[in-house]
């Protein structure tokens, strides 16, 4: 017991605090430059100066690579603007949101007019969200930096905690909490709520003309269907950006096949003949099964980011129609009409 009492007091000894220089520095001291934390970092404040460790200004940030930064000297704590072009995730995640906003306004379109078939109101609706997604998506990218332009100069992603540097505000020597909250993956987490208030503002400029005159006790449902939808996106991307932005692949993929099969589904004839026959005769069909592929294919691209686009990509675009192929070779094995049950003189059930 002694011997580790001592032990531990050899430590206690031997552990120094976490050095650093509290303050602005002269831009001469490099060995005090350094900052602790991931993103905090020092502004220059005059040609001579840097101002004290705390949050770099919006389009500027810190890259300290690896995480054993914290006790190296070396590291560099000078933030650094952000010039560089996006790269072919960040374009498909960009890409995906306003698919994302694309689809559910169509389905809830669709879903309100409640018509079998594409009639030219219902399309004329369509043509029209799809103009107010794409003319929100225009005007948010030109309004990003460098504004006028359609580029985008944006920070490197480098690590999940990117998307939350909230909780990752140091705490050197447990004396005071230094706030270091950013946007280190600017613009691509303020941008998104740009483009989502947008959808928003335009739908409500355009759409109620349309949908009053085109159909007019069901079309404003649409309407206010986005007014939901599009405050539930922007919370999503408040809480969980970085998690869709690292899975958002999957989620496409996912959620094409889903559809795909409650499309099938809710067809009333579960024959495969007639669920063959009608994506190819029914207008409305072959349009939603063509937008499910245009998903997944979509879902299959962002997860090959499209580096290896001969003979990776191509098997891989090629397997886009299979699950819809498979739920037709396979419907009569789900068919419930299958499953219904009978019962014999005995009183036991029979299954067909």
């Amino acid at each position: 017991m002694i011997c580790f009492v001592l032990v531990l007091f050899g430590l206690i000894q031997d552990t120094s605090g976490y050095d650093w220089v509290d303050g602005p520095v002269k831009k001469s001291q490099v060995e005090d430059l350094h900052c602790p934390g991931l993103y905090c970092g020092r502004s220059e404040i005059s040609e001579t100066t840097y101002s004290a460790c705390g949050k770099c200004e919006r389009g500027w940030r810190v890259y300290k690579g690896n995480l054993n930064y914290v006790m190296s000297n070396q590291t560099s704590s000078i933030c650094q603007e952000c010039e560089e072009a996006p790269e072919i995730k960040d374009w498909l995640f960009l890409a995906f949101h306003v698919v994302l906003v694309a689809c559910l306004h169509w389905m809830a379109i669709d879903l309100t007019a409640k018509r079998q078939k594409l009639t030219q109101a219902v399309l004329t609706l369509h043509a029209c969200a799809a103009g107010e997604v794409v003319l929100a998506a225009s005007i948010t990218v030109l309004l990003t930096h460098p504004a006028g332009t359609w580029t985008i100069h944006s920070c490197r992603i480098e690590r999940l905690s990117d998307w939350y540097t909230y909780f990752h505000n140091p705490n050197p020597n447990y004396e005071k909490t230094l706030n270091c909250t950013q946007e280190a993956v600017y613009p691509f987490y303020t941008m998104i709520f740009v483009f989502y208030g947008f959808c928003g503002l335009i739908m409500l400029v355009l759409r109620p003309f349309l949908a009053s005159k085109l159909l007019p006790r069901r079309g404003r449902s649409s309407i206010f269907a986005a007014l939901y939808f599009l405050p539930i996106l922007a919370l999503i991307q408040a809480i969980c950006g970085g998690l869709v932005y690292n899975s958002f692949p999957y989620i496409v993929v996912i959620l094409s096949l889903v559809s795909s099969a409650f499309h099938f589904a809710f067809k009333l004839n579960q024959s495969a003949k007639a669920l063959l026959i009608g994506c190819v005769k029914d207008s409305r069909s072959a349009v939603i099964l063509m937008g499910h592929w245009v998903l997944h294919a979509f879902g299959i691209l962002a997860i090959t980011q499209i580096r290896t686009p001969g003979p990776d990509l191509m098997p891989s675009l090629a397997l886009v129609p299979v699950p819809a192929l498979f739920y037709i070779a396979t419907v009569r094995f789900s068919n419930p009409e299958n499953f219904i049950s009978d019962s014999n003189r005995d009183g036991t059930t029979i299954y067909n």
